[in-house]
């Protein structure tokens, strides 16, 4: 197969870094959003994300022209139905994305592999909602997409190896990443082992044992992490964070997962980290800590 048109599904965080680092690597990219005012937000981010880039001399005035060219607003997904894959990147809501995949099912021909970036969902329900469960697969892209060279590719109960094969070679050829298989389970690997390690700090925090600053102090410094688990949890989306950890407790039965009393505190208050400006630290309208 031969990939040279990529459908996005999303213009969040995670749409923008996927749909920025595949025009980056020479792909044409439909990006998709529900409104014509949020797909002009989600490109002016990309386009912001570029331009910090060439203030530090890491890309050139051309090259971000190149990058912008290659990506085109779409908001409607029947424009899809050219694409040589399509990924869908939209919030973590198992009915959301099975509407969205059974569209895409009815404008997709049978050979367009179908993906998934969710952290956490069960692809064999996703792939349930079309009629060539074989296409679909999980391709989960780790925060931030450019800086971060691994994906976690999923299969699902019915996922062929067919487009196993042709996933990993995308990733591994095409966009350079390292993939890793992962057959369907709860978290996959790197949600379930991050989960912990945020939900123990949480109750780190909880117990008075260190401030937010120290507890990532300890882990970004000591350990080498780019993010402490706080400042990750942030730029995570602490919703997205209580319902992985909400749905592993479900799945597994065990304490471990049940998620931490701040992190519920938090959400219900509304701050969710980077995407309101506040979660446990504070941030700028560029996502920079205040």
């Amino acid at each position: 197969m031969y990939f040279k048109k990529i459908g996005v599904i999303g213009g969040g965080t995670m749409g923008q870094g996927i749909a920025e680092m595949l025009a980056t690597r020479g792909l044409d990219v439909l990006l998709v959003e529900k409104t014509p005012e949020k797909l002009d937000y989600s490109y002016s981010m990309i386009e912001l994300s570029l331009d910090k880039q060439l203030e530090k001399w890491a890309i050139t005035q051309a090259e971000k022209k190149l990058i912008l060219g290659r990506i085109h607003k779409v908001v409607h997904l029947a424009e899809l139905g050219t694409c040589d894959m399509v990924i869908e990147t939209i919030s973590e809501d198992l009915d959301a994305k099975r509407v969205v995949f059974s569209q895409l099912d009815q404008v997709c021909p049978s050979h367009i592999i179908l993906a998934s970036n969710t952290s956490s969902l069960s692809l064999t329900e996703l792939a349930s909602s079309t009629m060539y469960p074989e296409r679909v697969i999980g391709m989960h892209f780790i925060h931030p997409v450019s800086k971060v060279d691994l994906v976690e590719i999923i299969r699902g109960l019915k996922t062929s190896d067919t487009t196993f094969t042709e996933t990993k070679r995308f990733v591994e050829e095409v966009v350079h990443k390292k993939g890793i298989m992962v057959y369907e389970s709860p978290g996959f690997v790197s949600s379930r082992m991050i989960c912990l390690m945020i939900n123990e700090a949480l109750h780190i925090l909880q117990e008075g044992v260190a401030s937010p600053e120290d507890i990532d102090d300890a882990m970004r410094i000591g350990y080498q992490f780019q993010y402490g688990p706080l400042e990750m949890a942030d730029r995570f989306g602490l919703d997205s964070v209580l319902a992985a950890l909400e749905r592993m407790f479900r799945e597994f039965g065990e304490l471990k997962y049940r998620p931490s009393i701040v992190l519920k505190k938090m959400v219900r208050a509304g701050h969710l980290g980077v995407k309101t400006g506040e979660g446990f630290f504070k941030y700028d309208k560029d996502g920079d800590r205040a």
